[in-house]
C-alpha cells in the first residue's frame, strides 16, 4: 500500500486508517529509523510489515548518505540501461531493440545478487540513454550504461554496479553491405531478414559475475519471405523467426519487480521485430512495437527496446526507427515496522503512528473521551485560509490561517468540541478598472474548546482588491498592484501567522503587481515592478508540523521548502503589465520572487500572470491562502480560494 504521495488525496489515506471505539485498534507507524540519504524522487511505501524508502532516479544524479540507522546499511537497488533503438530496413524486415541491462539485488528476484551495503558518503548514480531513432538503413542505436557506485571507485568492482545498453536491431539494405544479425548488449537486438544466410539476434550479457542482465535476440533462418526478430528481455529471450512465415517475433518480456512501490512492475522490455504481415509486439517492460509507418519507441525509464522498421513494406513508411527507452535506477531500504496499537477516544479520523494515536479532524465534530481517559494531549489548531483578490492591477494574495500547536490536559469523561474552518471563497464581482471591492473573503476560525480553555485560530485575511489594505488575520493578506496597497497584518497574542506584503506599481510603463499573503511561518512578499523587472510577492513561509504529526499513512498538509507536511502558506499576489516582462506569480514559495520553482507548497495558492487565468486556491486542509487575480478590465480574472483547516489531537497509545 502507498505511504506518501503528494498526489493523494489526504482522505484517501485517512478512510483506510479510521477507527472508533475506546477499544479500536490499528497500525502504529514509528518514526523513520533506516538510513538517511538524499537523492532522485523519494517516495515511502509499506509492504507486509515493512516500510520502505526509495529513491527513484530517472536522469543522472547523487545518492548521498548521511547517517545509517537501526536496520542496518544494506540496500537493495534496480540498475536498468537504456534500450537499443530498432533496427532499419531500406526493404524487408528490421530487427528490434534489445532492452537494456538489467541488475539488482532485491531478495526473492529470480536475478538478485548479493547484499549491497552502504557507509556514509556519495554514490554516483548514471542514467543511460535509450538509443537514437535512425533516418537511414542502419543497425540500430545500443542503448546508453546506467550505473550505480561509490564515488569515486572504477569499474569493474564489486561495489560498481554497472548495466549494460541494449543492443540495436539488424538491417537488410537491398544487399549493400547489410548487416543482418543484432547487436550484443545488456539484451541482444533482433536478427533481420536475410537473403538466403542465416542471420543472429545479438547475445544478452552475462558478465563475469552471476546473474546475465539480460537475453538473446530472435534469430532468423532464411526462407523467401520477410519476417525479422524482436530484441530480447531481461525476462525472457525473443522467438526465432524463419523465412517460412511473413510474421515477426515480439521482443522478449522484461522482467517484474516491486522497487519503486509495493506493487510489482515490469522493466526491461524488448522491443518488436518488423514483419510483412505481422509486426512484432514490443515485451512486457516498455518494449515499442515494431512498425511500417510508425514504430513504437522503448518506454520512458524503463530501459525497453525500440520497434523494428522497414520502408519495404506494403504501405512504406517514413524514415525513422523506434528508439530505446532511457534507463533507471531505484534504491530503496527499510525505514520502519508497523506495528499495532488501541485508540482511547472517539472523534475524527483516527491512525497510528510512533507510539501515538492522531485524531485528524478535516470538519468539524467531537473529540469524545471516556472517564477512563487522563491523558496531556498534542494539538494543532489551524484555520482556513483567505481567499485572494479578484485583480485591481494585481490583486493580493490570501493570507494563511491561524496556527497554534501545544499540549493541553485531557480527563474523561469528556466531550471537546471541534470547529474547522472553511477557506474564504471566491469573490466573482470583478473591479472596474483599478477600482473594485476591497478584496477577497476572509477565512472561518477553527477551534477546540478544551477544558483548560478554548484554542481558537483565527481566519486568514483576505488579499487585497482595491484602493485598501489587505485584510488583518490569522496571517494578513497582501496588498494590492493598482494602489500599491500595504499588506494586512496579524494582530493576534500568541502569534498565529504573519503580515501579508505590500503590492507595488510602476507607472509608466504599467506595470502593477499584487503583494503575497502572509504565511504562518513567515510575511508575505512585497511586490516588485521596476522598468525592468515585474514580481508579483510570493506567499509567506508555512510550518511543517510537529513531528508528532508526521504521519505517513494520513498524508497530512503539502510539499515546502523541504520535504513534506507543510501547512500554512500564504497565496501569491496577482500581477498585471501592457508589457511582455516576466511576471512570475507564486503561492507559498516564501521569499525567492524571482525563483522559477513554481508552488503551491504549504497549501498556498499561486497567483495569476495571465489573462483569462484566475488565481490558485489553497490547498484543502493546509489553510493555504488563495493566489490573488490577473490584470483588469477587460482581462482581470479571480483571485483563489482559501483552503479549508484541519485539527490534530495526539495522545499515547
Amino acid at each position: 500500500m502507498g505511504v506518501r504521495s503528494v498526489n493523494n488525496t489526504l482522505q484517501s489515506f485517512l478512510d483506510t486508517f479510521v477507527r472508533s471505539g475506546t477499544d479500536a485498534s490499528g497500525e502504529i507507524i514509528p518514526p523513520p529509523q533506516g538510513i538517511t540519504a538524499t537523492g532522485g524522487v523519494i517516495s515511502d511505501y509499506t509492504s507486509g510489515p515493512a516500510i520502505y524508502r526509495a529513491h527513484v532516479f530517472t536522469s543522472s544524479g547523487t545518492f548521498s548518505v548521511s547517517s545509517i540507522g537501526v536496520y542496518g546499511s544494506n540496500v537493495e537497488y534496480l540498475v536498468v540501461a537504456g534500450g537499443g533503438a530498432g533496427g532499419y530496413s531500406s526493404s524487408n524486415s528490421a530487427g528490434g531493440g534489445g532492452a537494456g541491462g538489467f541488475r539488482t539485488n532485491v531478495s526473492g528476484h529470480p536475478l538478485a545478487s548479493s547484499a549491497y551495503p552502504v557507509s556514509v558518503g556519495p554514490y554516483t548514480v548514471t542514467i543511460g540513454s535509450g538509443g537514437a531513432s535512425l533516418q537511414s538503413a542502419s543497425q540500430g542505436a545500443s542503448g546508453g550504461v546506467s550505473n550505480f557506485y561509490p564515488t569515486p571507485v572504477s569499474y569493474p568492482s564489486s561495489t560498481y554496479i554497472r548495466s549494460d545498453g541494449g543492443g540495436g536491431g539488424g538491417y537488410q539494405n537491398d544487399g549493400v553491405s547489410p548487416v543482418n544479425s543484432g547487436t550484443s548488449g545488456g539484451s541482444g537486438g533482433g536478427a533481420a531478414w536475410s537473403n538466403g544466410t542465416p542471420s543472429s539476434g545479438g547475445s544478452g550479457n552475462t558478465p563475469p559475475y552471476s546473474p546475465s542482465q539480460g537475453n538473446r535476440g530472435g534469430n532468423f533462418s532464411p526462407g523467401g519471405n520477410a519476417a525479422a526478430g524482436g530484441g530480447g528481455g531481461a525476462g525472457a529471450a525473443a522467438a526465432d523467426v524463419s523465412g517460412s512465415t511473413n510474421n515477426a517475433s515480439a521482443g522478449g518480456d522484461g522482467s517484474p519487480i516491486a522497487i519503486e512501490t509495493a506493487t510489482a512492475k515490469y522493466y526491461a522490455g524488448g522491443g518488436g521485430g518488423q514483419g510483412y504481415s505481422a509486426n512484432g509486439s514490443g515485451g512486457q517492460g516498455g518494449g515499442g512495437s515494431a512498425g511500417t509507418i510508425t514504430p513504437g519507441n522503448g518506454t520512458y525509464a524503463t530501459g525497453g527496446g525500440g520497434g523494428g522498421h522497414s520502408a519495404g513494406g506494403p504501405v512504406g513508411g517514413p524514415a525513422i526507427t523506434g528508439n530505446g527507452g532511457s534507463g533507471i535506477v531505484v534504491v530503496r531500504y527499510q525505514i520502519g515496522t508497523i506495528q499495532t496499537g488501541t485508540a482511547k477516544a472517539t472523534g475524527g479520523a483516527i491512525s497510528f503512528y510512533g507510539g501515538k494515536v492522531i485524531h485528524t479532524f478535516t470538519s468539524s465534530g467531537t473529540f469524545s473521551a471516556p472517564g477512563t481517559f487522563n491523558e496531556t494531549v498534542e494539538y494543532v489548531v489551524l484555520a482556513g485560509g483567505g481567499s485572494g483578490a479578484p485583480s485591481g492591477a494585481g490583486g493580493g494574495g490570501g493570507g494563511a490561517g491561524g496556527y497554534l500547536t501545544g499540549t493541553t490536559p485531557i480527563s474523561g469523561p469528556s466531550a471537546t468540541t471541534i470547529t474547522v474552518g472553511s477557506g474564504g471563497g471566491v469573490k466573482s464581482n470583478l473591479p472596474v478598472g483599478y477600482h473594485g471591492p476591497p478584496g477577497g473573503n476572509p477565512g472561518s476560525n477553527s477551534s477546540a474548546n478544551f477544558s483548560a480553555g478554548t484554542i481558537t485560530g483565527y481566519g486568514g485575511g483576505a488579499g487585497s482588491g482595491g484602493n485598501y489594505p489587505g485584510d488583518a488575520g490569522g496571517s494578513g493578506g497582501g496588498g494590492n498592484g493598482g494602489y500599491a496597497s500595504n499588506g494586512g497584518p496579524s494582530p493576534y497574542t500568541p502569534t498565529q501567522g504573519y503580515a501579508g506584503g505590500a503590492g507595488d506599481s510602476n507607472n509608466p510603463p504599467e506595470k502593477y503587481v499584487g503583494g503575497g499573503g502572509g504565511g504562518a511561518g513567515g510575511a508575505g512578499q512585497v511586490g516588485q515592478a521596476t522598468p525592468s523587472t515585474n514580481f508579483a510577492g510570493s506567499g509567506g513561509l508555512g510550518v511543517q508540523l510537529p513531528a508528532t504529526f508526521q504521519n505517513p499513512t494520513s498524508s497530512v498538509g503539502a510539499p515546502g521548502s523541504s520535504g513534506n507536511y507543510w501547512v500554512g502558506g500564504g497565496g501569491s499576489g496577482g500581477t498585471w503589465t501592457t508589457d511582455t516582462g516576466p511576471g512570475t506569480a507564486k503561492g507559498g514559495t516564501g521569499p525567492q520572487p524571482t525563483s522559477s520553482t513554481v508552488g503551491p507548497y504549504a497549501g498556498g495558492g499561486n497567483g495569476s500572470n495571465s489573462p483569462g487565468v484566475n488565481g490558485t486556491s489553497g490547498l484543502e486542509s493546509t489553510g493555504g491562502g488563495g493566489g490573488g487575480g490577473f490584470g483588469h478590465t477587460p482581462t482581470a480574472t479571480l483571485g483563489g480560494s482559501g483552503g479549508s483547516g484541519i485539527v490534530i489531537i495526539a495522545y499515547p497509545s
